[in-house]
Protein backbone atom coordinates (compact mmCIF):
# COMPACT_ATOMS: atom_id res chain seq x y z
CA UNK A 1 0.00 0.00 0.00
CA UNK A 2 2.92 2.54 0.55
CA UNK A 3 4.34 1.76 -2.23
CA UNK A 4 1.25 2.83 -4.34
CA UNK A 5 0.60 5.80 -2.23
CA UNK A 6 4.28 6.80 -3.37
CA UNK A 7 3.74 6.23 -6.89
CA UNK A 8 0.75 8.08 -7.07
CA UNK A 9 2.33 11.09 -5.25
CA UNK A 10 4.90 10.70 -7.56
CA UNK A 11 2.47 11.58 -10.77
CA UNK A 12 0.62 13.77 -8.67
CA UNK A 13 3.73 16.10 -8.22
CA UNK A 14 5.04 15.25 -12.01
CA UNK A 15 1.31 16.30 -13.23
CA UNK A 16 1.02 19.61 -10.48
CA UNK A 17 4.93 20.57 -12.42
CA UNK A 18 3.38 20.36 -15.56
CA UNK A 19 0.14 22.35 -14.89
CA UNK A 20 2.34 24.89 -13.38
CA UNK A 21 4.66 25.16 -16.66
CA UNK A 22 1.25 26.17 -18.30
CA UNK A 23 0.23 28.94 -15.56
CA UNK A 24 3.67 30.48 -16.29
CA UNK A 25 3.37 30.85 -20.00
CA UNK A 26 3.54 34.01 -21.56
CA UNK A 27 0.41 35.80 -22.44
CA UNK A 28 -0.30 37.77 -25.36
CA UNK A 29 -0.99 42.05 -24.76
CA UNK A 30 0.36 44.15 -22.31
CA UNK A 31 2.92 47.39 -21.86
CA UNK A 32 6.88 46.58 -22.45
CA UNK A 33 8.97 49.00 -20.38
CA UNK A 34 12.56 49.75 -21.23
CA UNK A 35 15.04 52.27 -20.23
CA UNK A 36 16.54 54.56 -22.39
CA UNK A 37 19.67 56.32 -22.81
CA UNK A 38 17.56 59.70 -24.62
CA UNK A 39 14.27 61.03 -24.82
CA UNK A 40 14.22 61.66 -29.04
CA UNK A 41 11.97 64.58 -30.10
CA UNK A 42 9.74 61.90 -31.98
CA UNK A 43 9.54 58.09 -32.43
CA UNK A 44 9.68 58.87 -36.36
CA UNK A 45 12.74 57.32 -38.43
CA UNK A 46 11.71 59.45 -41.36
CA UNK A 47 12.35 62.83 -39.00
CA UNK A 48 14.82 61.38 -36.92
CA UNK A 49 18.34 60.81 -37.54
CA UNK A 50 19.93 59.63 -34.45
CA UNK A 51 20.39 56.54 -32.68
CA UNK A 52 18.23 57.10 -30.06
CA UNK A 53 14.78 57.21 -32.13
CA UNK A 54 16.44 54.59 -34.71
CA UNK A 55 17.45 51.89 -32.50
CA UNK A 56 14.40 51.00 -31.34
CA UNK A 57 12.26 51.71 -34.16
CA UNK A 58 13.60 49.03 -36.31
CA UNK A 59 12.02 46.65 -34.70
CA UNK A 60 8.67 48.28 -35.02
CA UNK A 61 8.43 49.84 -38.72
CA UNK A 62 9.35 47.77 -42.13
CA UNK A 63 11.29 49.27 -45.39
CA UNK A 64 10.97 47.83 -48.71
CA UNK A 65 14.76 47.05 -48.72
CA UNK A 66 16.66 45.93 -45.39
CA UNK A 67 20.63 45.72 -44.91
CA UNK A 68 21.34 41.93 -44.18
CA UNK A 69 21.26 41.59 -40.51
CA UNK A 70 23.28 38.96 -40.33
CA UNK A 71 25.92 40.57 -42.95
CA UNK A 72 29.53 42.03 -41.24
CA UNK A 73 29.30 44.93 -43.29
CA UNK A 74 26.63 46.98 -44.76
CA UNK A 75 27.01 46.58 -48.66
CA UNK A 76 25.17 47.00 -51.90
CA UNK A 77 25.35 43.18 -51.77
CA UNK A 78 23.61 42.24 -48.32
CA UNK A 79 20.76 44.60 -49.30
CA UNK A 80 17.58 42.26 -49.04
CA UNK A 81 13.75 42.67 -49.72
CA UNK A 82 11.77 44.00 -46.96
CA UNK A 83 8.13 44.78 -47.74
CA UNK A 84 9.61 44.53 -51.31
CA UNK A 85 10.15 41.03 -52.57
CA UNK A 86 12.61 42.20 -55.16
CA UNK A 87 13.05 45.20 -57.46
CA UNK A 88 14.40 46.02 -61.15
CA UNK A 89 16.02 48.89 -63.21
CA UNK A 90 14.62 49.86 -66.23
CA UNK A 91 16.88 49.43 -69.24
CA UNK A 92 17.52 53.35 -69.09
CA UNK A 93 18.55 53.32 -65.15
CA UNK A 94 16.32 55.89 -64.48
CA UNK A 95 13.28 54.14 -63.04
CA UNK A 96 13.18 51.49 -59.96
CA UNK A 97 10.33 49.10 -59.61
CA UNK A 98 9.46 47.53 -56.73
CA UNK A 99 7.23 44.71 -56.21
CA UNK A 100 5.35 44.94 -53.08
CA UNK A 101 4.80 41.91 -50.68
CA UNK A 102 0.89 40.04 -50.22
CA UNK A 103 -0.58 40.36 -47.75
CA UNK A 104 0.55 43.09 -45.59
CA UNK A 105 -1.60 44.87 -43.35
CA UNK A 106 -1.57 48.50 -41.18
CA UNK A 107 -1.88 48.16 -37.50
CA UNK A 108 -5.80 49.29 -38.59
CA UNK A 109 -6.35 46.15 -40.74
CA UNK A 110 -5.88 47.99 -43.88
CA UNK A 111 -4.04 46.40 -46.79
CA UNK A 112 -0.35 47.83 -47.68
CA UNK A 113 -0.38 49.50 -51.23
CA UNK A 114 1.82 51.28 -53.78
CA UNK A 115 0.00 54.32 -52.92
CA UNK A 116 1.67 54.07 -49.35
CA UNK A 117 4.39 53.81 -50.78
CA UNK A 118 3.92 56.92 -52.89
CA UNK A 119 2.46 59.11 -50.33
CA UNK A 120 5.95 58.16 -47.74
CA UNK A 121 8.19 59.50 -50.73
CA UNK A 122 6.11 62.43 -52.01
CA UNK A 123 6.51 63.67 -47.85
CA UNK A 124 9.94 62.92 -47.86
CA UNK A 125 10.72 64.54 -51.12
CA UNK A 126 8.69 67.69 -50.36
CA UNK A 127 5.98 66.86 -53.09
CA UNK A 128 2.98 65.62 -51.11
CA UNK A 129 -0.68 65.82 -52.45
CA UNK A 130 -3.44 67.21 -50.37
CA UNK A 131 -4.77 63.61 -49.80
CA UNK A 132 -1.32 62.40 -47.92
CA UNK A 133 -1.81 62.96 -44.28
CA UNK A 134 1.13 63.85 -42.27
CA UNK A 135 4.10 61.51 -41.13
CA UNK A 136 3.95 63.07 -37.36
CA UNK A 137 0.67 63.62 -35.77
CA UNK A 138 -0.77 65.91 -33.19
CA UNK A 139 -0.42 64.39 -29.29
CA UNK A 140 -3.80 61.55 -28.98
CA UNK A 141 -3.67 60.90 -32.90
CA UNK A 142 -3.07 58.57 -34.76
CA UNK A 143 -0.27 58.58 -36.94
CA UNK A 144 -0.62 57.19 -40.46
CA UNK A 145 1.18 58.10 -44.05
CA UNK A 146 -2.26 57.35 -45.65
Amino acid sequence: MKRNLGAFASVGLLLGMLAGETALAQKPGGVLKMSHFDSPASMSLHEEATAAANRPMMGVFNNLVIYKQDAPQNTMQSIVPDLAVSWSWSEEGTELTFPLRQGIKWHDGKPFTAKDVKCTWDLLTGKSETNCASIRASPGTETSTR
